[in-house]
């Protein structure tokens, strides 16, 4: 595939992240989605946001595919994003757990991505400090808040 190419499938998957239900599904995703354990994991699947938490698994996952086949180079794809990391960070500690339930191809594809990444597996478990940092922070204010 040319470098042209690449950049046009780069450039498609940019734009369907702009799209307006899938970008309410991402800013929730980050916010909202914090699953503790395969039963937090299971309310959300079969709860009111299980469509928003299918998108973002499934889309990123699709785009792991694409690199992983060999249509997007994985070092371009890793210059242009870094939101994988992070939706894999947020259900990688669930992982078995996940496919034992649901199936064995949860998420296969975006796994594969982060295994090949340079350092994949340390970006992903340092996107969970930051997340759990930034989680303390916004309960601390809200504390804070409340107390006011």
């Amino acid at each position: 595939m040319s470098k042209q190419e690449e950049a046009g499938l780069i450039l498609k998957l940019y734009e369907l992240r702009r799209e307006e239900t899938m970008r309410k599904a991402r800013d929730w995703f980050f916010a909202e989605f914090n699953p503790q354990s395969l039963g937090d994991f299971n309310a959300t699947m079969f709860g009111d946001r299980s469509a928003y938490l299918r998108m973002v698994v499934s889309y990123w996952d699709m785009a792991a595919a694409l690199v992983n086949d060999g249509a997007i180079s994985l070092e371009l794809f890793n210059k242009s994003n870094g939101e994988h990391i992070g939706v894999f960070a947020k259900v990688e500690p669930l992982l078995g757990e996940i496919r034992a339930s649901h199936g064995p191809q949860y998420a296969v594809s975006l796994e594969k991505l982060i295994d090949a990444t340079p350092d994949g597996r340390k970006r992903s478990a340092a996107a969970r400090e930051r997340i759990k940092a930034v989680r303390a922070q916004l309960a601390a204010r809200q504390t804070k808040a409340a107390q006011s």
